[in-house]
């Protein structure tokens, strides 16, 4: 099944990047940086932190019970 995750839009103005993020999981986000590399480093981040949390969340509520006898 594929699932769009996230939209991603950049642009440069006056020498400034800006970056939106357009997701399911936290709604529109906006970046801004002077150098694209630390913009992007920073969407990057954000977005792992955002899948990592919702992969938590559902390994959690779902998959947690199976593993309790390998966890002790």
């Amino acid at each position: 099944m594929e699932e769009v995750l996230y939209n991603i839009e950049i642009h440069r103005n006056d020498g400034n990047y800006m970056g939106k993020i357009y997701s399911d999981i936290d709604g529109v986000k906006e970046f801004e940086n002077n150098r694209i590399d630390r913009l992007l480093r920073d969407i990057i981040v954000d977005m792992q932190l955002a899948l990592d949390d919702e992969f938590l969340t559902r390994t959690t509520a779902t998959d947690l019970p199976e593993f309790t006898d390998e966890i002790k």
